[in-house]
């Protein structure tokens, strides 16, 4: 039998090797993801994460035999998410990734033509490949194309010999100037040379090498849970399913900007060559109180509308005044028979909270969970 220690602490089974699949700015601890679902619910059981980043609750519920749905409004998250659930054949990623290689002397003129910022970050070989990679991976519609892509975005970016780029952070793409500016002063303008074939071929070999996990059926949905939860309502209903667990970590009021943090995956993706923080609803920093509350009164609201009568809801939130007495009011709103726990969870290790630039005398992460028997 499978046991969460040896899922946490290893890579000996697929689930383990899967399991740690996309570094991902603030996102769950796996042992804290795998207690949660442990605890709180048992083999059978419904879960649903309408904020999952990528996806450690629906993976812990997947592996652990639960019927798991997450819902994700970033790409990157929603790719590492998707395809750790259900990763393609690797032979069929193999011959993708040799075809997108063939393609690459294409893109010879383009590469030339890129800002320095990318020519500085990568060698010739490296950016021709990521622009025939950008071109011509459906990652969207096509699992053998989404999942080499989310291989391509876990190496796009980190320490020097880890991957495809020059010296980097891998869990958040830094700025263009600081980056530049980085390389000068430490004498790194000159990207290492790396034969991107070679370097995910072993990439890949190595993700494989213990087979692929065997998950529950669960799955993430790509979107904007205030849009998608009106649809899963009305599904779930029908079907006359009831979720037994809610567990989730909602977005930080104005701590961090998750789409301009990932820019350059983002770019792999077919965005903006240079980072910005997008305009649309749900997709940036919250700096408006106003529209970061009806956010969570608009989802927990919808998730609350398919709970189990006897269900717990567990979230994972920011210990600072505003984004903790808000998501505690929505919550009692919304679960009002539900007897409430607050834990504050001081870590080891810097708190989401710490690492996305809160300076506060309160940081950090608090607990709240509700339960009804």
């Amino acid at each position: 039998m499978l046991k969460t220690e040896d899922i946490v602490k290893g890579f000996k089974t697929p689930e383990a090797r899967w399991a740690r699949f996309g570094p991902y700015y603030a996102m769950f601890p796996l042992d804290f993801a795998f207690n949660v679902v442990e605890k709180y619910s048992k083999k059978g059981d419904f879960i649903i994460d309408p904020f999952a980043g990528r996806c450690s609750s629906i993976y812990a519920g997947g592996v652990l035999g639960r019927q798991s749905l997450g819902i994700e409004i970033n790409p990157v998250g929603w790719l590492y998410g998707s395809v750790k659930l259900s990763p393609a054949n690797k032979e069929l990623v193999i011959k993708r990734l040799k075809d997108i290689y063939s393609k690459r002397n294409y893109y010879k003129r383009a590469g030339e033509l890129m800002p320095v910022f990318y020519k500085m970050c990568y060698c010739d070989e490296v950016l021709k490949f990521l622009l025939a990679a950008r071109k011509h991976l459906d990652w969207r519609n096509d699992n053998v194309d989404a999942t080499l892509m989310s291989i391509l975005l876990v190496y796009l970016h980190g320490k020097l010999g880890e991957g495809l780029s020059n010296q980097m952070r891998m869990t958040k793409a830094m700025g263009i100037k600081y980056s530049v500016n980085w390389w000068e002063k430490h004498n790194m303008i000159k990207p290492p040379r790396i034969n991107p074939l070679e370097l995910v071929l072993k990439k890949i070999e190595w993700r494989y090498e213990k087979g692929t996990p065997n998950i529950q059926e669960s799955h993430v949905i790509f979107g904007d849970s205030t849009i998608e939860l009106d649809q899963i309502v009305k599904k779930a209903q029908k079907a006359g399913i009831k979720f037994s667990l809610l567990f989730t970590s909602p977005p930080y009021c104005s701590v961090t900007d998750y789409h301009a943090d990932q820019w350059l995956r983002l770019w792999l993706l077919g965005g903006p060559q240079s980072p910005k923080s997008l305009k649309e609803q749900y997709k940036s920093r919250f700096v408006s109180t106003e529209d970061y509350y009806n956010l969570l009164d608009a989802v927990f609201g919808n998730c609350a509308d398919m709970m189990a009568e006897k269900s717990t809801i567990y979230v994972r939130t920011d210990a600072r005044e505003y984004t903790l007495n808000s998501t505690f009011e929505i919550l009692m709103k919304h679960f009002p028979k539900h007897t409430v726990n607050i834990e504050s969870r001081p870590f080891k290790n810097k708190t989401q909270t710490e690492i996305c630039g809160n300076k506060t005398e309160n940081p950090g992460e608090v607990d709240i969970i509700l339960i009804q028997r």
